[in-house]
């Protein structure tokens, strides 16, 4: 494209995709052979649901700002991406489009219907990604769903079960009846609702409780020991109402004496109070509810009924027998499935664990480095809180199948080999026979929890059980701090077990996208904005403007239309910065001898303090404030004060003072475009092409010039900036065009260069030694109509017309004596000084003068 052709106006719609189509995905590959530095990123692997929202948008634009930076800054970089395909959403939206469950059709059929889903969602979510110009390393692409990396989460389960880590057990879980499977204790949400507390008679007590359905679950009631009322009763057995059978009353010093009536009943299971009383005081295990939460045979007439039903006919039973005496209502935090909102409940089921070693997760969280600090101090919160082993299995299907097998004859469990993975034990047998010589196996059914293929995501990117040459630590993992709990501590734990190092050396945490009403996104709330939206109105660097100076990591961002509108006229003021410069530095080379002009000076110390800044900040990850800083510098600096001091340069006849502000244009829009490429990458390729035949992106990143940052040249060139701004300001207040010519300028002061101000301001400038003369004559005299008008009233206009004709230096004369007389209709009239004001005007050499103070320098302008 030519000079000539620039269009006027800068148009996203037309240079983006122009770009896309040009760029080539090897541009951003790892050399795993390079002798640069690594610097490799832990990527997030998103559910593919199909649409790139704009939560991750903001994510992945945090992560491209980093990856485009440190290649310019001449690291071996990694930016893969992986897709997390496993897990109940997939299933969930399978069950919803093809209106069946896991359980109405073939294993192998709902798991094909999954895969399914999945690639077409895949497709989708890399076109957004692709057209927001994220520079993802294509060829490091990784998909859970895939044997090559199912395979990798299986070796880490059978090396963590070798080592100890890993185990299988009845013990009780969190259980969704909805997805009918355990879930981990990071997969509970929990809602504020209000239920019923029921106060009812228990044989020799009174007992207070939210659920009465679990009456048959009953295995003991507690008391506190210093709660005098019921000492007597403790070690007694009573009878459980409704159902008849007997328990214990324990004693306990976890019973609130304040809560209900101070005696409360444990159940198997209500909550975790429950289980912490089931396993230290060795209760037994009586199930109410079953996997579906459907009521079993000991809750006699109420089995088969759902909780919800269970509940309100046992209610209403109670109350008709007299049991139920009081109802009173109550706050609580009900315990919620975090993919379908269905009330969780806790059940003793079999099921595999990983064992949590919680010092040494804080441990090797302490070797990274958060960003920012104080979310590390999330992580310790909830490692310090978990109450039980992470439960890993699940009772789904499109997941990674869990290795093993158990013997038909002896039970026992048979975990495959190394060498045997990748595998799927519903459709292979052990390739051996058991200890006891049965060649006889049945599968096991479970699936691994879908975060066992994510915690193992810093370990495959950087080449585990793929190359000899292991490159852990990574060296950043961008995420959400929605999800410290899950991901970054299940990595962290999985990256110590299987190797002993922390996954990672900086852990970079972005906060939510909330909806211009400051709410959460949410459908129901109806302020939901997807990506594509806003590049089809702005284009995807006014998208990724947004997300670089909306907000700073950690805290949560407000999607902001204005935003994204103050990007695009952003790149139109820069656009047009770019229009004027480029008839000048077209086929211009930097270089040679050049005589730099107080201003040049000025601009290229701002220009490498803005790059120092700019360096420091992205080293930092503070990216909000790395844009502030090159918006304010291109456009005040840049285009508001410099472009205009030299254009007089630009188009005059001295080729040196032409040929310095050329290179000082040069370096500036170079500078730039290459400090711009990281955030708006296809404006800056488009402006860097002008200049040179290499794209931006394969380019590095500009370097600090420490000889041109000079604190003394940056305050010439700022006082050149304010005298310039002051006489162009007295011509507009004088209503004088800026083009204008003004005549003849004295400037008074210690100022070494003055050739930019007499262009700009277009007068002949003449630097002079010492201190002006200056003498004030009278030019004008001004009634002060507040004593004029009330005290001659009828008489003011007269007087006001007689001091119009008046000579001003006589009348200023007469005042100087204490009194002005004036003739009036032939009336003398006598005037108090007070009544008077006058104008006086500055002479200099003879000649009338306007005189402006600029800090320590006086400019003196005649008047023409």
């Amino acid at each position: 494209m030519s000079i000539t052709q620039l269009p006027k106006e800068y148009n996203p719609q037309e240079v983006e995709p122009r770009w896309m189509g040009e760029w080539q995905d090897s541009m951003n590959y790892f050399d795993w052979d390079s002798a640069k530095p690594q610097y490799i990123i832990d990527t997030p692997p998103p559910y593919p649901t199909g649409n790139f929202h704009i939560g991750n948008a903001l994510n992945w634009c945090y992560i491209d700002f980093v990856a485009r930076y440190k290649r310019m800054r001449g690291y071996n970089v990694m930016f893969p991406q992986g897709w997390d395909c496993h897990g109940l959403p997939t299933e969930v939206k399978v069950e919803e489009i093809h209106k069946i469950t896991k359980n109405q059709v073939p294993r192998a059929e709902f798991r094909r219907l999954c895969e399914e889903l999945t690639a077409g969602n895949i497709g989708k979510m890399r076109d957004t990604m692709r057209r927001l110009a994220f520079s993802i390393d294509w060829s490091n692409e990784y998909i859970t769903m895939k044997p090559e990396y199912y395979g990798k989460t299986q070796h880490s389960f059978v090396q963590m079960y070798h080592s100890g880590r890993i185990y299988r057990s009845d013990h009780p879980v969190n259980w969704c009846p909805r997805c009918e499977t355990a879930i981990a204790f990071a997969e509970v949400e929990y809602d504020a609702r209000q239920t019923t507390l029921n106060y009812f008679h228990f044989d020799e007590l009174d007992v207070a409780t939210t659920r009465p359905e679990l009456l048959a679950a009953c295995v003991a009631v507690a008391v506190n020991p210093d709660d005098d009322r019921y000492n007597k009763y403790v070690d007694k057995e009573i009878e459980v109402p409704v159902f008849g059978h007997k328990v214990k009353v324990l004693s306990d010093s976890e019973v609130d004496p304040e809560f209900g009536t101070g005696v409360v009943m444990i159940c198997t299971f209500g909550d975790k109070q429950d289980v912490r009383w089931w396993a230290e005081l060795g209760l037994p295990l009586r199930k109410a509810i079953d996997k579906q939460g459907i009521m079993t045979s000991i809750a006699g007439k109420y089995e088969g009924m759902s909780l919800a039903g269970c509940k309100e006919a046992i209610t209403r039973d109670m109350k008709d027998a007299g049991i139920i005496y009081e109802q009173e209502t109550l706050d609580q935090n009900v315990g919620l499935c975090w993919r379908c909102n269905t009330a969780i409940e806790i059940l003793s089921e079999r099921q595999w664990f990983v064992k949590i070693d919680a010092s040494d997760i804080i441990s090797k969280s302490s070797k990274i480095n958060w960003v920012p600090p104080y979310m590390e101090t999330r992580l310790k919160n909830w490692t310090g809180t978990m109450e039980w082993d992470w439960c890993i299995s699940r009772q789904r299907i499109f997941a990674t199948p869990i290795p093993v097998w158990y013997c038909d004859e002896c039970s026992e469990v048979m975990v495959a080999k190394e060498e045997w993975l990748p595998l799927d034990p519903n459709n292979s047998q052990p390739p051996e026979a058991c200890k006891c010589g049965s060649t006889s196996f049945s599968p096991e059914e479970d699936v691994l929890d879908t975060w066992m293929d994510s915690s193992i995501s810093a370990l495959n990117v950087a080449g585990w059980l793929s190359r000899d040459d292991v490159r852990l630590p990574t060296q950043m993992r961008p995420q959400g701090h929605d999800i410290i709990r899950t991901w970054a501590f299940y990595t962290i734990l999985c990256s110590s077990a299987l190797t002993g190092l922390p996954p990672w050396d900086d852990i970079v945490i972005n906060g939510m996208v909330l909806g211009d009403d400051g709410q959460k996104m949410s459908k129901s709330l109806g302020n939901i904005v997807m990506p594509e939206e806003v590049i089809k109105q702005y284009g995807s660097d006014a998208f990724r403007q947004w997300a670089a100076i909306g907000g700073s990591t950690g805290s949560d961002i407000m999607f902001s239309w204005k935003d994204v509108v103050a990007g695009n006229r952003f790149q139109q003021k820069l656009w047009s910065i770019v229009r004027f410069c480029m008839p000048h530095i077209l086929d211009f080379h930097p270089g040679g001898n050049v005589e730099y002009r107080t201003i040049d000076c000025w601009l290229l110390s701002k220009l490498n303090n803005l790059i120092k800044e700019a360096t420091n900040s992205m080293d930092a990850y503070q990216f909000d404030e790395t844009m502030k800083n090159i918006r304010g510098f291109a456009w005040e600096t840049l285009a508001d004060n410099y472009i205009e001091l030299i254009k007089s340069r630009l188009y005059g006849e001295d080729a040196g003072a032409r040929r310095a502000a050329q290179q000082t244009l040069y370096f500036t829009v170079d500078a730039l475009a290459r400090m711009l490429a990281p955030f708006i990458p296809y404006f800056a390729e488009e402006v860097f092409s002008l200049l040179h035949r290499q794209s931006v992106h394969q380019s590095s990143w500009p370097d600090v010039d420490e000889s041109a940052i000079d604190p003394e040249a940056e305050a010439s060139g700022e006082q050149v900036k304010e005298i310039t701004a002051t006489i162009r300001r007295f011509k507009s207040d004088n209503g004088m065009a800026l083009n204008a010519p003004l005549g003849r300028l004295r400037v008074y002061g210690r100022i070494e260069d003055v050739t930019d101000i007499a262009g700009t301001v277009s007068a002949d400038i003449e630097v002079m030694e010492g201190e002006p003369e200056f003498e004030y004559r009278v030019s004008g005299v001004k009634p002060n109509m507040s004593i004029i008008g009330p005290k001659f009233r009828d008489k003011a206009g007269p007087i006001i017309g007689a001091l119009k004709s008046a000579d001003p230096r006589a009348i200023a004369e007469q005042s100087a004596c204490g009194a002005v007389e004036l003739e009036v209709k032939g009336e003398t009239i006598t005037l108090e000084p007070a009544a008077l004001e006058f104008e006086r005007e500055i002479l200099s050499e003879g000649h009338a003068v306007d005189v402006l103070e600029i800090g320590d320098v006086m400019v003196v302008i005649e008047r023409g």
